[in-house]
């Protein structure tokens, strides 16, 4: 097993792409976690250095109809397979039928997020050996601050399965991945011409105004530090210590 501390020192100055080469060469089992928003560098980068580009997303059956058509666009234009990770329907039957379509707005996003999102997620890495994210140190204040490029993934990792997380945007700015999505022509959601920037499920996304952290386009009823729905649980552990 690799020392992930060392690893993360000796790969924390390289380029997205030499940690995505490192990433895949390392671990057969391992998949992009593709969010329908910017994660598209990673595709763009990654299809290049494997044949064999496992990528998911989740379909909490909240997204804008945009995303909807971005993420088949992505499917098409680097003819890959997407699988489509859906929430149990039970879980969210009971949620709705107990608390409405819209409760997270009194009660905090995270049990609706819990269900639709973070469920089917840990089913998901329960099945691989390593995880691909488009994390950045500067989307959230207060809990994206200190995001390595690698690191053992303990919100999800068990007794028996050790689960490897690289985050190979960590330290790219929201500038530098435009500028790399507009170099390489890569598609990208039409919602960010609308004047929204971090992206989610619709009833919890705005678009932001000039001047505003791209956060604040999120639960923004809520807390500014804890804008985290569940799937980067380790991050607000990590800002509380």
């Amino acid at each position: 097993m690799e020392d992930i501390k060392a690893l993360n020192e000796s790969l924390n100055d390289q380029s997205p792409r030499s940690i995505l080469k490192h990433a895949l060469k390392s671990y057969d089992n391992i998949a992009i976690s593709f969010s329908g928003a910017e994660d598209v560098v990673l595709i763009e980068l990654a299809h290049k250095l494997t044949d064999n580009l496992q990528v998911f997303t989740l379909d909490t059956a909240r997204l804008h109809p945009e995303t909807y058509r971005f993420i088949d666009r992505v499917r098409r234009h680097y003819n890959i397979n997407i699988e489509i990770l859906f929430p149990d329907a039970k879980e969210v039957e009971d949620l709705v039928t107990r608390k409405g379509m819209f409760s997270f707005y009194e009660d905090g996003h995270h049990e609706c997020c819990g269900i639709r999102k973070v469920n089917p997620l840990k089913r998901k890495l329960a099945t691989v050996d390593a995880w691909i994210t488009g994390q950045r140190k500067d989307q959230s204040p207060g809990t994206r601050n200190d995001v390595p490029v690698v690191q053992v993934d303990d919100a999800f990792s068990t007794d028996d399965h050790e689960l490897i997380k690289f985050n190979p945007l960590a330290n790219w700015t929201s500038k530098e991945v435009w500028d790399y999505i507009r170099m390489a022509e890569a598609p990208y959601n039409e919602l960010h011409e609308k004047g929204f920037v971090s992206i989610g499920c619709e009833p919890c996304t705005r678009p932001i105004l000039p001047g505003q952290h791209e956060r604040e386009g999120r639960w923004w009823w809520e807390e500014e530090t804890k804008k985290e729905c569940g799937l980067h649980a380790g991050n607000v552990i990590a800002s509380e210590s």
